[in-house]
């Protein structure tokens, strides 16, 4: 199956500008069979609009005509002319399908309860979403704080795992730093280890001035 970036519309176009089996169609765009013959009558993508996928560079007249000759000849899509090119990282906001946003706040939960010490310009940017969300649901005033359950965000599909560990990676030193000041916190000041002590209390009596004989008999003279 070829990995067709706009497979009803070119199938549309193949349906309407050559005399390939629906089969064919088919395969090529990665439908059914019925699903390319729905278009061809008219029952599905109705007043959809052709796309050519020869002036697209995924497929050549060469195949259509091979195509056309052979019913049995499966379609083979064009190799793509800017495949090498590397492509520059994107910059921007990580975009998220409508139907994953709603688990946002979801994913914002996990990481005020689990990793706190990742922050919100992490969770920003690597979840797609806004500072003042991620204020919202660390404050409780979301408007859907009542359904909003802790989820991490790669079983959410918003990201994925080696992006996650990526970033609580960062905020490793930044946790251990926060778990030593709990710990301070917790525990106070504590007493000295008793070696200590001891330590102290020799240094003490060693800085004290032994008595000499005339301190000690000088009561008696008088």
């Amino acid at each position: 199956m070829a990995d067709i970036l706009m497979p009803k519309a070119t199938a549309v176009w193949l349906i309407d500008n050559t005399t390939l089996t629906f089969k064919q169609v088919a395969d090529f765009c990665g439908l059914h069979t019925l699903e390319v013959k729905g278009i061809a009558d008219g029952d599905v993508a109705e007043n959809m609009r052709g796309v050519d996928p020869i002036s697209g560079g995924e497929l050549t007249r060469e195949e259509i005509r091979k195509g056309e000759a052979d019913p049995d000849y499966v379609l083979k899509k064009a190799e793509s002319k800017i495949a090498h090119i590397p492509q520059p990282k994107r910059k921007g906001a990580r975009y998220t399908p409508v139907a994953r946003r709603q688990d946002k706040p979801d994913a914002i939960a996990w990481f005020i309860r689990n990793h706190p010490e990742v922050t919100d310009a992490q969770i920003s940017k690597l979840i797609g979403t806004t500072k003042a969300t991620i204020t919202n649901v660390r404050d409780k005033t979301h408007w859907n704080s009542q359904n909003i359950k802790p989820v991490d965000p790669v079983t959410l599909g918003l990201c994925s795992q080696i992006e996650l560990d990526e970033v609580i990676a960062k905020a490793a030193d930044k946790r251990r730093k926060m778990d030593a000041q709990k710990q301070s916190e917790v525990s106070g000041p504590g007493l000295a280890p008793a070696e200590d002590t001891d330590a102290q209390a020799a240094s003490d009596d060693r800085n004290k001035e032994e008595p000499n004989a005339d301190d000690i008999f000088s009561a008696f003279k008088n």
